[in-house]
């Protein structure tokens, strides 16, 4: 399964980061993070969602900058058994 990962153009009204994560091209699930990476969540389209997937915002997200952004083994691994 390919997942890709595209962060939304503005922050949410309370300053989050909010992220749109595709499985072979369907959106499957909304991510996001607080300006400091310190809480996270997702959310899934189909209603389900949870705090804290696979530890801190780092160990989820990868690259970012001049990096391509892309989701880390983990977070696929955690991904691939809830989609």
């Amino acid at each position: 399964m390919d997942f890709t990962i595209e962060q939304d153009p503005a922050r949410d009204s309370l300053g989050n980061y909010r992220y749109r994560i595709y499985k072979d091209g369907a959106l499957v699930a909304r991510y996001w993070h607080d300006f400091r990476g310190d809480e996270h969540g997702i959310e899934f389209v189909t209603g389900k969602s949870d705090s804290w997937p696979v530890g801190r915002m780092t160990d989820f997200l990868e690259g970012g900058g001049p990096e391509p952004l892309t989701l880390s083994e983990r977070a696929v691994a955690y991904m691939d058994q809830r989609t």
